[in-house]
């Protein structure tokens, strides 16, 4: 196979100059470009997709670090991104990172020069560590669906968890319900997740401005640990009218928990979700939406914005979230409220 040397040789040129006119680079007359291009077309030259990329100074590849990608937050936010990076010459390279040590050694190692031209992390909180590597680094990281000082330095896309469960707790007070459960993973975790606990205290602000207490039940993440801690909420001394899930996963859970108990959902239980994923829809959930895929295309957007030169101010882009009222929720039974 023919060599960029060929191609130089053939041309009467040297092998920056072939380089030049194969990159379309400037400072190259007529006459000379005419004859590079002939020799590739004479010697059938295909150049290295590798060897083109770093003569042009780029990778041509951002690497996206996601948590428990196989969630369908995670998945959402992955289509979004590619989505725009599908349109660009660059490559997406995904890493799934499910253990605090994983973290570690990605942030560490990624955001070299000449292995990658950008960073997407999402729902990958930084340690405070790695920040300022990743904020002086020489390759341009964005962070997507992190909240907090943690990220200071960084272009950010992030929800507001802390409406998210405002706006919850204000839709079950105007149907009228007292007796109000909550649903969602531990607050303590080992990589710093806050959007459980966030989500609860704009629930319980809103509630313990009218006088009332929410009881929480909190475990590990998943639709059969909440069935669990659902049914702990309503067999309780005092159960529960409405239970709001950290997420739409876990409201499954709730909802597996009421047909358990022979409850019908919404007369005797109103169930509210998060994230208004793609089953949300069909079964009709009453969840809060926050944007999911939109937070990964504008995540790339802002990403791709950085590598072709560094803002001055990082930019942070707040997404506010949405009440989307379906079928599992109502005004609770006379009586019960």
């Amino acid at each position: 196979m023919a060599t960029i040397r060929d191609v130089a040789a053939r041309a009467g040129v040297s092998r920056t100059t072939a380089s030049r006119v194969l990159n379309d680079r400037p400072k190259v007359d007529d006459d000379t470009r005419r004859r590079v291009q002939a020799a590739i077309v004479d010697l059938q030259y295909v150049p290295s997709p590798s060897a083109r990329r770093l003569s042009m100074g780029r990778t041509w590849t951002v690497d996206l670090v996601a948590s428990y990608l196989t969630r369908p937050q995670a998945i959402e936010r992955l289509r979004g991104a590619e989505a725009l990076l599908g349109d660009t010459s660059f490559d997406l390279v995904i890493h799934n990172v499910e253990s605090p040590e994983r973290r570690e050694r990605y942030l560490r190692e990624l955001p070299t020069a000449n292995r990658t031209d950008g960073v997407l992390l999402v729902s990958v909180p930084p340690t405070s560590g790695n920040l300022q590597p990743l904020v002086r680094g020489p390759v341009p990281v964005v962070v997507i669906d992190v909240r907090g000082s943690i990220v200071d330095g960084l272009p950010v896309v992030r929800g507001d968890d802390v409406e998210g469960g405002a706006l919850a707790g204000r839709y079950l007070l105007a149907l009228g319900h007292r007796a109000v459960g909550f649903v969602a993973d531990s607050f303590e975790n080992p990589y710093g997740f806050t959007s459980s606990r966030d989500r609860f205290d704009g629930l319980t602000r809103v509630l313990q401005a009218a006088g009332l207490e929410v009881e929480a039940a909190l475990g590990a993440h998943g639709s059969r640990t909440a069935r669990d801690l659902a049914l702990r909420l309503l067999t309780g001394r005092n159960p529960s009218t409405a239970i709001f899930a950290a997420s739409d996963t876990q409201a499954l859970g709730v909802l597996s928990a009421a047909r358990d108990l022979g409850l019908r959902v919404p007369t005797d239980l109103t169930v509210i979700g998060y994230d208004d994923i793609s089953i949300a829809e069909p079964i009709g959930l009453t969840t809060i939406r926050q944007h999911l895929y939109e937070s990964g295309r504008i995540g790339a957007e802002l990403l791709l914005a950085e590598i072709e030169q560094r803002s001055a101010v990082p930019p942070v882009v707040t997404l506010e979230p949405e009440l989307v009222v379906r079928a599992t929720s109502a005004p609770p039974k006379e009586g019960r409220a």
